[in-house]
């Protein structure tokens, strides 16, 4: 509770000053906030704020609080773009943007051609599941995302190989050729012109 207190002390009387950022209203507004019994997730984001609009630098604010530089930089970007307000809009915590249907959708989509989704193409690429995912469940993520999680279930969108198994005799090989057609029989078509010279 001390921190509390010295902190409430240092906000005191703040509200009528001048700040950097925040307008008096927002000031006032935050410091009296913070006399309400809040969670300390909520207000983290305004000793944040407000501590930025007194001049202190992110690094000042970190140590202060014992928050991390992601948070303060956040709330501090949120303070100059004159978004104080919305201090208890967010949800506390990082969000969880992958669900249990998410990633069993993931795993479905990854076991059938997208040809059964209305694609032209034959095989999925991760910037296409990111795609498809996000126009299913409205949830944007990034391609390297998708192989890290399809990498988490053993799965992946890479092709797996039609060459036949290695051999003792290929193993070594530098380059191995499969899938090609031979045509048991080779056909020959040659044709000599004989041409008859004088001597």
């Amino acid at each position: 509770m001390s921190y509390y207190s010295s902190l409430d002390k240092a906000f005191e009387g703040y509200e009528t000053q001048e700040g950097k950022f925040l307008t008096p209203f927002q000031r006032k507004a935050l410091v009296k906030n913070l006399q309400a019994n809040l969670q300390p997730e909520f207000r983290r984001r305004m000793e944040i704020m407000l501590l930025a609009d007194m001049g202190k630098s992110q690094a000042q604010i970190c140590e202060i609080l014992s928050c991390s530089q992601e948070m303060a930089r956040y709330w501090i970007g949120v303070a100059q773009a004159g978004m104080a307000h919305k201090w208890s809009e967010r949800p506390i915590g990082r969000p969880k943007t992958v669900s249990h249907q998410y990633l069993e959708r993931l795993k479905e989509l990854v076991s059938h051609s997208p040809r059964e989704y209305g694609y032209a193409f034959g095989y999925w690429t991760a910037q296409w599941l990111s795609k498809h995912l996000a126009t299913e469940f409205g949830i944007e993520i990034s391609d390297r995302h998708i192989n890290r999680l399809l990498k988490q279930m053993g799965l992946s969108t890479k092709r797996k190989s039609s060459c036949p198994a290695e051999t003792d005799h290929t193993k070594d090989a530098g380059i191995t050729i499969c899938d090609l057609e031979s045509n048991s029989k080779p056909s020959f078509h040659w044709s000599f012109n004989l041409i008859q010279t004088n001597k």
